[in-house]
């Protein structure tokens, strides 16, 4: 009796996926669709296009993980090793094209620039190893540390290591919070959209950062020319 309980408490009172709208529900249908694999995939987008931070995705999966839709141990694994690859692409990058061809690359696209690429080429300059395991807690610098660890040619057994530590911690973190989560699922389907809300924000406000930036750098050429 106890065991039919269980089971009928547990997916069956999960919110649906597909009942949650904007981008939670995105985030949470494909991870549902696809599993640990496709959590494993949205981090490695986080990390080299950082199109869907891993704030969102993880905390999301750790919810499914709860309600018993995908295996903890799995996710936390193939999230890690998807946020590594990631950082071993910006590596094998910044290895290639050096910092200052990163930071004119970076120059030219949307919501970065290139004193971004050259502040983190400072931060791994003064702390190497401590900057790469560090920069896993710190969005954007996740990514953009791997650029100069590989234009530096770290050594790459050292820079997986560090990468893996830290992402792994950072991800124990985020889908642990998910799983505090999975147990008031009913605030996923009520309050996802806020979270939609929250994450449209930051993004409006780094494209305004971005955009003010850019005008100001442009008038000081302007002014010096």
């Amino acid at each position: 009796m106890t065991h039919a309980l269980h089971a009928l408490a547990a997916p069956a009172s999960a919110a649906d996926p597909g009942q949650v709208g904007g981008l939670t529900g995105f985030v949470l249908q494909v991870v549902d669709a696809l599993g640990a694999p496709g959590a494993g995939a949205l981090s490695f987008l986080e990390v080299v296009f950082p199109p869907i931070p891993s704030e969102v995705v993880l905390p999301l999966a750790g919810y499914l993980v709860q309600v018993g839709r995908i295996d903890l141990v799995a996710v936390l694994v193939l999230c890690t090793l998807g946020a590594w690859l990631g950082a071993l692409v910006l590596y094998g990058f910044g290895a290639a094209v050096g910092i200052r061809r990163a930071a004119a690359l970076a120059d030219r696209m949307p919501l970065v620039e290139a004193d971004d690429v050259h502040r983190s080429a400072d931060w791994f300059r003064r702390h190497e190893g401590a900057a790469v395991f560090t920069g896993r807690f710190v969005p954007g610098v996740r990514s953009f540390i791997s650029v100069p660890a590989g234009a530096a040619r770290m050594n790459l057994v050292k820079f997986s290591l560090l990468t893996l530590l830290g992402s792994g911690i950072w991800n124990a973190v985020l889908i642990g919070i998910g799983m505090a989560l999975g147990t008031q699922y009913r605030l996923v389907e009520e309050y996802g959209h806020y979270v939609d809300y929250a994450v449209y924000a930051v993004l409006a406000a780094l494209l305004a950062l971005a955009v003010t930036r850019r005008v100001r750098r442009v008038r000081a050429e302007r002014r010096a020319g």
